[in-house]
């Protein structure tokens, strides 16, 4: 490239100098306060209430999800808690990856920042996927009219890369505007429960226990292992917030306070709708419903009334598509301005948002989406297995980052740390370890199988690739520039525009 010149091989890499010509062509534009920052994470996981997390119910019954419900606010409050840390110490659009690469080096960054590629591509995927099953739900009631999933699918990849691609700001704007609808939806379904006499304690109660087994657990406590992934599906991108970092207006402060509120605005949104929504519907309905607040809606209100608060439904699964699309664009871009992804990934043209790493990504989810639909031969399987391919992916970054907050309080400790985690350590190892279970839990469920496979293909072919190319490729970035000054020089992608040094592998340690 014109805007580089070669540097010496350092650590098994070769790193490219990059000019400031070379970040100019990729500057982003800090657009984010703690409010903007809040209603992105909230964005990003709202619609895994309103599909998605009542399969788990039909794994492990009411009591199941229950326990798995509550594991999985333990591991979220240490993720986030440690994922807070580190972000402020790195305040660099790489998250997970700039972590991973501080403390496991080229390749810990490659594959923790590949699984967060895989997470937010197939997360997007399945939101796709329910919005059109929603869409066309209320399309149907309303008019009769029904158009094939794939044509749902193009117009809202189509629509929401148009949306991100606009800037920053009005992504930002965005968010906090269908977050706050979208809550308000949830507590108007949760006083309706309430109020109409739908909810029933008893149904929480209705599936039917296999020999030997409680109501509470009709299908025994391994069955909570089933559910887990499930659960994920309420918290599930909002550990995304880091890769908002050069887009914030003071990342040091306002990721880990954004990642707090959200946090809890989460955990109150999926205790109401998964006790209320379960309730109304009776378990059994639950665990296989599609669209289970619609259905909800609907056995309170009817056909016609319900066609109208899909709808608004509908806004819930299209902040998730927002917010998650976002957060692939903001990855794959930080690995492509790295030069781990092809750097072309990584341009952001006069809108500074990384437009051509989010058509690409819906290229890979739509295409994910047709040849799973076509495999299995019904409308229910591409969501469910891209479903399982985002869990995968999600698992094993979570794990991968909270192995690397460990590293780091002992690696680097004398690098800066604006935020430290109120559960330090112990909030790691107690993410790390709910990680874990959850990852060995999806190697005993057959329902994984497909997306193991998919992901070992994607992991074989993304590394053969960097081992025989990418490595010899690296840029110094902000992230690299980070890792390879053992934390204690911190640079952002527009320090690097503007024309601060970055340092050199001559003098630099890894």
């Amino acid at each position: 490239m014109s805007d580089t010149t070669e540097t010496r091989t350092h650590g098994g890499a070769t790193y490219t100098r990059a000019d400031a010509t070379y970040f100019e062509k990729r500057s982003l534009k800090r657009s984010a306060g703690v409010w903007g920052l809040w209603g992105l994470a909230v964005a990003a996981v709202i619609s895994g209430d309103f599909s998605g997390w009542n399969f788990g119910i039909g794994y492990a019954g009411f009591g199941g999800m229950l326990i798995a419900f509550v594991a999985l606010v333990i591991m979220y409050y240490g993720l986030t808690f440690s994922i807070g840390e580190m972000a402020a110490a790195m305040p660099h659009t790489g998250g997970a990856y700039s972590f991973a690469r501080s403390a496991l080096g080229p390749w810990g960054g490659l594959a923790t920042g590949l699984a967060e590629t895989v997470e937010y591509v197939a997360t997007t995927a399945v939101v796709v996927y329910f919005s059109g099953q929603y869409a066309d739900s209320a399309l149907s009631l309303l008019t009769g009219v029904s158009l094939p999933p794939f044509v749902w699918w193009l117009i809202l990849y189509a629509a929401f890369i148009a949306l991100n691609a606009a800037g920053a700001a009005i992504s930002f704007t965005f968010a906090i505007v269908v977050s706050v609808i979208s809550i308000g939806i949830i507590v108007v379904f949760g006083v309706m429960a309430l109020v109409s006499g739908q909810f029933d304690w008893a149904s929480l109660w209705n599936i039917e226990p296999d020999a030997g087994q409680s109501a509470f657990l009709p299908f025994g406590v391994g069955s909570i292992l089933m559910a887990l992934p499930f659960a994920m599906w309420f918290f599930l991108g909002i550990e995304e917030l880091p890769l908002a970092a050069e887009e914030s207006h003071d990342p040091t402060k306002d990721i880990p306070r954004a990642g707090l509120w959200a946090r809890g605005t989460l955990i109150v949104t999926g205790l109401i709708v998964l006790f209320l929504n379960t309730g109304v519907l009776g378990a059994e309905a639950t665990g296989g419903s599609l669209e289970p607040l619609l259905d909800g809606f609907r056995a309170m209100v009817g056909d016609e009334v319900a066609a109208l608060l899909s709808l608004l439904a509908l806004i819930g699964l299209l902040a998730s598509l927002m917010g998650i699309m976002f957060a692939y664009g903001r990855n794959m871009y930080s690995l492509s301005r790295a030069g781990y992804y092809p750097r072309w990934l990584s341009l952001t043209g006069k809108s500074k948002t990384p437009w051509v790493a989010l058509v690409f990504g819906a290229v890979v989810g739509f295409v994910a989406l047709v040849v799973v639909q076509a495999a299995g031969g019904d409308a229910s399987p591409a969501g469910a297995i891209v479903l399982n391919i985002a869990v995968w992916g999600a698992v094993l970054a979570y794990f991968l980052q909270m192995v690397s907050f460990i590293v780091l309080r002992a690696k680097f400790p004398n690098a800066v740390r604006p935020y430290k985690s109120p559960w330090g350590l112990v909030g790691a190892y107690s993410a790390a370890a709910i990680a874990a279970v959850v990852f060995v839990g999806l190697l005993f469920n057959s329902a994984y199988t497909t997306a193991i496979v998919a992901i070992v293909v994607v992991y074989a072919v993304i590394f053969l690739g960097f081992a025989i190319y990418g490595r010899k490729r690296l840029v110094l970035s902000p992230e690299e520039e980070y890792a390879l000054t053992g934390g204690l020089h911190v640079i952002s992608g527009e320090d690097a525009a503007a024309g601060d040094p970055l340092v050199t592998t001559d003098s630099t340690r890894s």
